[in-house]
């Protein structure tokens, strides 16, 4: 018997409720972003799939849901995630060759849940700064990140930072090919020592050793100074540690820190600091950012940009 009520498996009604927190919470965060000089975007639910999907990893060609235009007979694909879109709005919408503040707020789709107790929904808010290189626009945009997680009501977080430039800036000499940097990859995200020892036998021995020191360089500030110990002084590695350093001096006193230099969240996709923030009673991150410069290169101008995203119909959901 089929039931005519029934929804897709992971989607659901947001019911009154819950339906007013969430509008009260988007409107708080927009405005708190609009004080703070970023413009709002509104792009469309689909696009086109090579549109939607430039620059962005193979995960997120999985958890797009793809169907066939019947106007263009084009392939379109319903977004999976905002940002790409609003970097494609920075560089060829609006085509700004200054500092370009951009926030957004919107439902995206994903083929499966991120977490099987979540929707295939989510409500994602975030904001991204174009045309600012200096560490100081990642470090507006954790501000502004920690500063809309406080008017959600989550007060006692933590800022986990990493940076993928120190792995690129380690492996830069080696020329590896695509598969061997993949495999090393998932070695360090899984902090699988032992297996990344037999992987980067005959290597050049400081090089190894460094890679080998990476899944034990996480902890509190103090892990920095330990870092440039051990760590190669490549222009690439002291450029990384010194941008961490600036996110250390920005919210030493102001918020628990945590530095992961073995975190390579979005390593294909960001090409710089990486952050997030987590809460003790909550499960996963709060909110997610980082550093993606070259992504704007495929809608024909590379610019700087960094930024952040939450899901919030699941915070609210949590909240409540």
């Amino acid at each position: 018997m089929t039931y005519s009520w029934l929804l897709p498996e992971y989607c659901e009604d947001i019911l009154p409720d819950n339906a007013w927190a969430l509008e009260e919470a988007r409107r708080k965060l927009l405005d708190l972003f609009k004080k703070r000089g970023f413009n709002l975007v509104i792009p469309p639910l689909i696009e086109y799939v090579e549109s939607l999907l430039t620059g962005t990893s193979h995960d997120m060609d999985l958890q797009t849901f793809k169907l066939v235009d019947q106007l263009s007979g084009r392939l379109l694909g319903v977004r999976p995630d905002i940002t790409p879109q609003v970097a494609r709005i920075d560089a060829h919408s609006m085509n700004h060759t200054a500092v370009n503040r951009l926030c957004y707020a919107g439902t995206v789709l994903h083929t499966k849940p991120d977490v099987l107790s979540q929707s295939r929904e989510p409500y994602q808010v975030g904001a991204e700064i174009f045309g600012l290189s200096d560490v100081s626009g990642d470090i507006e945009i954790q501000s502004l990140m920690l500063d809309a997680l406080s008017l959600l009501n989550f007060k006692e977080v933590v800022l986990d930072v990493g940076h993928v430039g120190i792995f690129r800036g380690l492996i830069t000499t080696l020329k590896l090919d695509e598969k061997t940097e993949n495999d090393w990859f998932k070695l360090l995200q899984n902090k699988d020592i032992p297996s990344l020892k037999i992987a980067t036998e005959g290597i050049d021995s400081q090089i190894r050793n460094a890679l080998l020191s990476l899944p034990t360089l996480n902890g509190e500030a103090a892990i920095l100074e330990k870092a440039r110990l051990i760590l190669p002084t490549s222009l690439q590695i002291t450029a990384a540690l010194d941008q961490l350093d600036a996110v250390k001096r920005r919210f030493a006193g102001q918020v628990k820190l945590s530095f992961d230099l073995c975190e390579l969240r979005g390593y294909h996709y960001h090409n710089g600091l990486v952050f997030q923030v987590y809460s003790t009673d909550y499960k996963g991150a709060l909110a997610r950012g980082g550093r993606y410069d070259e992504v704007g290169s495929a809608f024909g101008r590379s610019r700087p940009a960094t930024g952040f995203s939450l899901d919030l119909r699941q915070l609210i959901t949590f909240k409540r």
